[in-house]
């Protein structure tokens, strides 16, 4: 059974098939839900970073040369044994990550299904065969691996945004450096566990938790072997990191922040919203880069939707995942609370109310209250940034142009959602928005067999579908005499 105590914690570094310790001792692993000690990790410092490249470079060669079938075998081995261990896992991530039990059992399917659908993709090769147009010559074009990925996961999934990197760069025939997050380490050592028993080759997949980023990451940033870098976390740390590899060039994949409005429409199906508005605001506890953060509902429905949004968020059960009847769990630390909370006070200091708020549990735990805004003016820091938490903040609009101008008026794009009752004015809202991806009338936009990325300041490139195995591939073409 995969739990903290059976994890063999002090041994937590995989390096080159070994468990390990880690050269900087040990940091502690927090359980959000009481505040208390979880777990001591091995904490791996810049001398096992470069350890992790030394095996993940003497390992590529070989599996860059094993056929697709043999990767996708692996890797659909891998699903299976991620749902053998469904329950145990489901467990590891509300202990560390402090999410319900349905959301969790919720993120491990998810997770799961990136293995599988990267196992199917790693056996459809692709290839291009052409004549030159002036004749004389015919073109090949081939995909190759772009060699060893440093992969950077983040505390909110610890799952899914794991299997979302290593699935694709295993079915490319990429290997693979990973640092999870401190704040949940376990739930990457499981995987981790789980993909050597699926028969992933020593040194193919390395394993470095930290509470160091700076000098793991900037270890791997700075070394010559590395050629790809798939990060996910920040805008503020995904330029930094941007910084870091035009030193060299580093292919980048960056996957930042969000401010994802929820838009409402006259004639928008009010039911089907705030059901969507739900889940897409506080699955997770909001903890998501997709999470809807801002609600711009037509003056004529806003009334309505917010009395029903409010009802809903007031019924909603907030507390530990050790009862299975809560619905929404603590955030990841105090400080995540405190932030939160200076973005109600903010809001409510320019006029907006508290038009719902839910109960959280009296004790320890770092807990914040779901909470419905309304009147919110448009200069209030709550509209302005991600908010990363479950406050839902309301501002009404009548004008379709200055909706748009409001809606794009923000350095993120990563995720929007638009609820109408016209399909086609749905669609014609959505093309309109800068977002790399758009719900309508949905509150679930992510698939691994969809591209997820966004625009503008929300990073580069894409992950999951078709698009995410070229992330980790060079294109390289053949000119040959005819």
């Amino acid at each position: 059974m995969l739990s903290p105590d059976t994890l063999d914690t002090d041994r937590a570094l995989h390096i080159a098939g070994r468990w390990q310790t880690g050269r900087a001792g040990r940091f502690d692993v927090v359980d959000p839900a009481t505040g208390e000690f979880l777990a001591a990790v091995a904490n791996g410092a810049a001398e096992d970073a470069t350890a992790a490249v030394d095996a993940a470079s003497a390992a590529a060669a070989s599996w860059a040369a094993t056929p697709p079938r043999e990767r996708s075998d692996v890797l659909r081995r891998a699903y299976e044994l991620m749902h053998r261990d469904h329950d145990a896992l489901t467990r590891l991530i509300t202990a560390e990550n402090g999410k319900s039990l349905a959301d969790a059992r919720a993120e491990v399917t998810y997770a799961a299904e990136f293995f599988r659908w990267f196992a199917e993709e790693a056996v459809r090769a692709e290839g291009r065969y052409s004549t030159a147009p002036a004749g004389g010559a015919r073109t090949l074009v081939t995909y190759r691996p772009v060699g060893v990925a440093a992969l950077v996961t983040p505390w909110n999934f610890p799952a899914a945004m794991a299997t979302r990197k290593i699935g694709p760069a295993l079915a490319a025939g990429c290997t693979v450096v990973l640092k999870p997050a401190a704040e949940t380490p376990l739930t990457a050592l499981a995987i981790t566990r789980l993909l050597a028993e699926a028969g992933v080759p020593d040194g193919v997949v390395n394993l470095v938790p930290t509470d160091d980023a700076a000098a793991v990451v900037g270890t791997w940033m700075d070394d010559s072997r590395v050629r790809k870098l798939s990060f996910t976390g920040s805008t503020r740390v995904g330029r930094l990191l941007l910084h870091q590899a035009a030193d060299r060039v580093v292919n980048t994949s960056m996957e930042l922040g969000g401010n994802a409005p929820f838009i409402v429409t006259a004639d928008a199906d009010l039911d089907a919203a705030v059901e969507a508005a739900v889940v897409a605001k506080f699955r997770g506890g909001g903890q998501a880069c997709v999470s809807a953060n801002r609600f711009y509902v037509h003056a004529d429905v806003a009334e309505e939707f917010t009395a029903r949004l409010g009802k809903e968020v007031e019924a909603l059960r907030v507390g530990p995942a050790s009862d299975s009847g809560n619905q929404i769990g603590p955030l990841i630390s105090a400080q995540a609370v405190a932030d939160i909370t200076a973005l109600i006070d903010d809001a409510l200091a320019r006029g907006a109310r508290v038009a719902a708020r839910s109960e959280v549990p009296d004790g320890p735990g770092f807990f914040l209250a779901p909470t419905v805004l309304t009147d919110v003016p448009a200069d209030a820091r709550v509209v302005r940034e991600e908010i990363f938490g479950p406050v839902a903040p309301v501002v009404t609009w009548r004008d379709e142009g200055e909706l748009l101008r409001a809606v794009n008026d923000t350095e993120m794009g990563l995720a929007a959602y638009v609820f109408a009752g016209e399909l086609q004015r749905a669609v014609d809202l959505a093309e309109h928005v800068d977002a790399g991806m758009v719900g309508i009338n949905r509150g679930v936009i992510s698939d691994p067999s969809a591209p997820f990325g966004g625009t503008k300041q929300s990073g580069l490139g894409r992950e999951g579908s078709h698009e995410g195995l070229h992330e980790f591939t060079e294109t390289q073409y053949l000119s040959l005499a005819w």
